[in-house]
């Protein structure tokens, strides 16, 4: 359970410097089109730098030179891949209805809006659950059998929330299904299998990272994804547009899981 002190802090702190350029990047952008849906395509994207910035600090001290790499590759896995489908869904289309809302609040800037509501609860939000690359870049005596848990969790992860992305879109591009439910595939099992993997994904982050006491004590970040997730800015919102816009989603929801997959409720 060993770990290189110095260079978890040393990575902390780049971390930080990191994400805080990432989100001034976003900033920029939004204020200067006026649109807040680009921060959707930096939010996987500051984790995939985060993770590339640590397993770069792990150079410059103890520790293992393996360990860092591993979560900086499974990292990037998931980033780059999240990043191009959200970027395919949005470009071209208007403002997302969330950030629109947010973007109209009377007595408020757009500036302001967008850096007091979206960019920096993002960055506060993306340091904390990006500790495990940070603190794990440390690690000098990796528990393997730990670390092969943990990127078993992240698979899992990622293949729901790939196949399931995959799924939906495949679904919305066939006119035939225009204002239809999607209830199919992992859809049927779930009301968000994107969500749950991506739960899975940075609950298996954690195991990787956790070979190290200080890894170990990042419990609190998949805790943190999972709740923004669930009760914040994933299905919670999702859900209150959907209800309003799917006939059906009502008995839709009786019917299916909200979050962690199981077999749907007969009638």
């Amino acid at each position: 359970m060993s770990a290189d002190l110095s260079v978890s802090l040393t990575a902390l702190g780049v971390g930080l410097a990191v994400v805080l350029a990432v989100m001034a990047a976003g900033l920029t952008s939004a204020k200067r089109t006026e649109r807040l849906t680009i921060v959707d395509t930096l939010w996987p994207l500051g984790f995939v730098a985060v993770g590339l910035a640590s397993a770069l600090v792990s150079l410059t001290g103890d520790a293992d030179p393996v360990l860092p790499w591993v979560l900086a590759g499974l990292t990037a896995v998931w980033g780059l891949r999240l990043a191009t489908y959200l970027h395919r869904r949005n470009h071209g289309k208007a403002e997302d209805p969330r950030y629109a809302e947010l973007a109209e609040q009377d007595g408020r800037s757009f500036a302001e809006v967008a850096l007091k509501r979206v960019f920096l609860p993002q960055g506060i939000a993306m340091y904390l659950v990006a500790t495990p690359l940070m603190v794990g870049a440390g690690t000098q005596d990796p528990i393997w059998w730990l670390v092969g848990v943990g990127a078993a969790v992240w698979l899992l992860g990622f293949v729901f929330e790939s196949v399931g992305d995959a799924q939906l879109a495949r679904f919305k591009s066939d006119p035939a299904h225009q204002g239809q439910l999607m209830d199919q595939g992992l859809w049927r099992y779930t009301r968000h299998p994107n969500y749950f993997g991506d739960a899975c994904v940075w609950a298996g982050l954690w195991l990787v990272a956790a070979s190290s006491w200080i890894g170990l004590a990042t419990a609190f970040s998949p805790i943190a994804m999972a709740f923004f997730l669930t009760k914040v800015t994933g299905a919670a919102n999702n859900e209150k547009g959907m209800k309003k816009s799917k006939p059906g989603y009502d008995e839709y929801v009786r019917r299916t899981s909200g979050f962690i997959p199981w077999f749907p409720k007969k009638a």
